[in-house]
């Protein structure tokens, strides 16, 4: 009689598994298509968030192409320029609008509940379209201040740190809404998830110091601006809602990559 015991699945079985995991990450975060057999379900975006740096590298590699194409044409500022627009039509905007939205909430609401209504209402206020323009615009005039080849590695490293800062607050805090946008990502994410998404950004900063293309100060420095940057934002949350939302995410990753940038330049500048 044939065993009908279970047989745990192989290791081709979990890579593919995995790869579905990242897929998924990149068709939530990205306007990116992924392919057909990937499929779908709901649990699976909770363990795909795992990926979300990831999908940095991705980002940043296109932003990084653009830019380093656009620069042989034109000089750096409108290179600059075109990369973060190929940034923001390859995500949809979704961090961005994430940012904007927390400006608007938590510079209009008062009362936590009134806070997560105005970040609920689609329209854009004045917070929210003032915070956007300035930030738009520290981002490429950090970026445009950079060395031009700096810039590739400034853009190849704050993309997936960024990303990986904003992770952290799903494994550290509490989802302030019942429902919401980034829900399915809210549950609770293991350490384990949160190494994997770490391991992907250290990794490639570790082939960038070992070949010479970043100084570990400057490294270092980038890192630890963006670093502060989250926890100072992440404080804010707490205070305010208790902890964070599907916008607070992007407000972190918009966020804490220009903190990445300017601490890069405070070192390459001297």
């Amino acid at each position: 009689m044939p065993s009908t015991a279970y047989q745990p699945p192989g290791l081709i079985q979990r890579c593919l598994h995995q790869l579905r995991l990242f897929f998924i990450a990149l068709q939530f975060f990205t306007r990116i298509p992924i392919p057909r057999w990937v499929g779908f379900e709901p649990g699976w975006l909770q363990h795909a968030v795992r990926y979300f740096p990831a999908v940095g590298w991705v980002v940043a590699t296109v932003t990084a192409a653009v830019y380093a194409l656009s620069a042989l044409l034109w000089p750096q500022a409108v290179a600059v320029l075109l990369s973060t627009i190929a940034g923001i039509y390859l995500t949809g905007a979704f961090h961005e609008d994430g940012f904007a939205d927390v400006c608007d909430g938590f510079g209009g609401g008062v009362t936590p509940q009134r806070v997560l209504e105005i970040m609920q209402d689609s329209r854009v206020g004045a917070y929210g379209a003032i915070g956007i323009a300035l930030l738009l615009a520290l981002k490429c005039v950090l970026l445009a201040s950079l060395p031009g080849a700096a810039v590739v590695i400034a853009l190849l490293l704050a993309h997936p740190l960024s990303r990986l800062l904003s992770t952290a607050l799903i494994w550290r805090l509490d989802y302030a809404k019942a429902q919401g946008k980034a829900k399915p990502l809210a549950q609770q994410m293991s350490s384990a998830e949160l190494l994997i998404a770490a391991l992907s950004v250290a990794l490639p900063a570790a082939i960038a110091l070992a070949q010479g293309w970043i100084g570990w100060q400057a490294l270092l420095t980038g890192a630890i601006c963006a670093a502060l940057a989250t926890a100072f934002l992440a404080r804010k949350f707490v205070q305010r809602i208790g902890g964070y939302t599907g916008d607070c995410l992007g407000a972190v990753q918009q966020v804490a990559e220009v903190a990445f940038y300017l601490g890069l330049l405070a070192v390459i500048a001297q």
